[in-house]
């Protein structure tokens, strides 16, 4: 199924564009996500997902299959597994950048396959969630970009990367090399699960609720099966 979203932030595109792209600071922004490990252009990590007393967790990877610097454009595959479970879940992300006068537009289109618990509420349901999990996202991305405590601030709010008077005119050393095939662990807190019922809203609520209602009948039918087997 296909999903197009579009939220707007208030910083320039080209601020906009350096942040999007660097999924290790923004996987924190993400509801329910976890990044967990990186190698070489290969970003781990795990999304958790609650409906009721259903919980679903997916490890899996995300990778950039195209990136124009130029254009502000992304595609980002991602795929992911069930750690307890069958179902499987894989996304093909095209993100588009422009300006929008002092600010950026971005606009998502999601090319999304799912099976398993998740996949039963059908593409209705699932593109009211995404589109609000988007929305929070997009908030969490705003704070993060006009927090003036970035990456490399110091307690004081100052920038420890800028140059000083006395190094400024020295040629900045290269970065420290990694290894090609190193893995390289993320040390971050274990994301909460998204409640899909609390981020659906009313509407969808009750659309989910028969859903779970219909999932919740199967198992007992399930479990008064297997106690007249015994």
């Amino acid at each position: 199924m296909e999903l197009t979203n579009t939220f707007r932030v208030a910083v320039p595109v080209d601020e906009a564009w350096t942040l999007l792209t660097d999924l290790e600071r923004i996987a924190p922004c993400m509801p329910g996500a976890q990044l967990t490990e990186i190698e070489g252009d290969e970003y781990r990590g795990v999304v958790k997902v609650k409906v009721g007393p259903i919980t679903a967790q997916y490890k899996g990877a995300a990778h950039f299959v195209d990136r124009d610097d130029a254009a502000h454009r992304a595609v980002l595959r991602a795929e992911g597994r069930e750690t307890r479970g069958q179902g499987q879940a894989a996304a093909t992300i095209t993100a588009q950048l422009v300006p929008d006068g002092d600010g950026t537009e971005v606009s998502v289109l999601t090319d999304l396959v799912v099976t398993g618990k998740v996949a039963q509420f059908g593409r209705g349901v699932l593109a009211d969630v995404s589109s609000k999990l988007l929305g929070q996202f997009a908030t969490s991305l705003e704070a993060e970009m006009l927090s003036p405590e970035g990456p490399d601030a110091t307690a004081d709010g100052t920038n420890d990367s800028a140059p000083t008077s006395a190094s400024a005119g020295a040629t900045p050393s290269a970065p420290a090399a990694m290894p090609g095939d190193g893995v390289r662990h993320v040390d971050s807190p274990p994301a909460e699960p998204v409640d899909l019922l609390g981020t659906a809203g009313a509407p969808v609520a009750k659309r989910l609720a028969l859903v779970l209602g219909g999932l919740t009948g199967i198992l007992l039918l399930r479990r008064l099966f297997r106690r007249r087997r015994r």
